[in-house]
């Protein structure tokens, strides 16, 4: 009854050691690039899956361009704003920052999909928002000195930043629901949707700006972390939130996903060895309660 939440939940802890596998890669490499041979490892991977067990059939020309458009917007858009949110402002704010795209979920399923929204569900919205708000102003001490922690750059345009990430995996959650409702294979459906964004990564790269370029040489161990990020986030989370698609609501479903924020604060004390500020637990657990409340409503 509840394997569609279950698989969201296990794509937000997939997601939170994403974070932290992604963000020394990512600050080597320069944000473009990182995502550009992330995404490029991904397709190869799930490709090979997909041609091996014979599911790219499951795609039809009815799905192909939903699943396009949402591959187009939800990781091209998305993730490489995401991971240009991370350089700025490390994996602990652009997790709680990406953890939006739940109560856009939500009103865009109200808006577009008809689901309901309900009183409570309206309430989750809201502590989900103002958890984000507080973990962003209050979710960090002075004595907290570790890289991940610190602000490369306007601090406003890192929240712009992160919020037009949110959005876009929002969008493009929005425009995979009915497509994946239909039935089509949800490995199929990841590759196909992180095939897009490839192509769209690697024409980047073509393009005469510097930003869009390479920063530094990679090393075994940086394109070891950037093939781990990538089966971790975008093959194994991905295709999980992909399977939650198919059978839970759409804000349910990027809900229960947008709990990273929590699961990412013990792993990152772990991780750092500096144990999180109250405020970032706070508005952890806020955007958790928000989840359970729009999970409920």
């Amino acid at each position: 009854m509840f394997i569609f939440e279950a698989a969201a939940m296990l794509a937000a802890l997939a997601w939170a050691f994403t974070s932290i596998l992604s963000a020394d890669p990512a600050k080597h490499l320069g944000a473009i690039a990182f995502n550009r041979w992330r995404m490029t490892m991904v397709f190869i991977a799930l490709a090979t899956w997909v041609t091996l067990f014979g599911s790219w059939s499951s795609i039809t020309g009815e799905t192909f361009w939903p699943l396009f458009w949402s591959g187009f917007i939800g990781i091209f858009l998305g993730d490489t704003v995401l991971f240009l949110t991370m350089n700025r402002m490390g994996p602990r704010r652009t997790a709680i920052l990406f953890s939006m795209n739940a109560p856009m979920s939500v009103v865009l399923g109200y808006l577009f999909l008809d689901e309901a929204l309900a009183p409570q569900t309206f309430l989750g919205v809201i502590i989900t928002i103002c958890g984000v708000i507080l973990a962003i102003i209050f979710g960090k001490r002075k004595t907290q000195l570790h890289k991940w922690e610190s602000v490369t750059g306007s601090l406003w345009v890192g929240i712009l930043f992160g919020t037009l990430a949110a959005l876009a995996q929002a969008l493009g959650a929005l425009i995979a629901r009915p497509v994946m409702e239909s039935g089509v294979d949800p490995v199929a459906a990841s590759a196909l949707r992180v095939g897009t964004a490839s192509l769209g990564l690697l024409a980047l790269m073509f393009l005469p700006y510097k930003n869009l370029k390479q920063t530094n040489p990679g090393t075994v161990s940086i394109w070891a972390q950037v093939a781990l990020s990538g089966l971790l986030g975008m093959g194994l989370g991905m295709t999980l939130l992909l399977f939650a698609l198919s059978g839970g609501k759409v804000g349910v479903i990027t809900t229960l996903s947008a709990t990273t924020p929590a699961l990412l604060l013990p792993i990152l004390w772990w991780r750092t060895k500096e144990a999180p500020a109250l405020g970032a637990w706070i508005g952890a657990i806020l955007v958790v309660l928000g989840s359970a409340l729009i999970f409920n409503g």
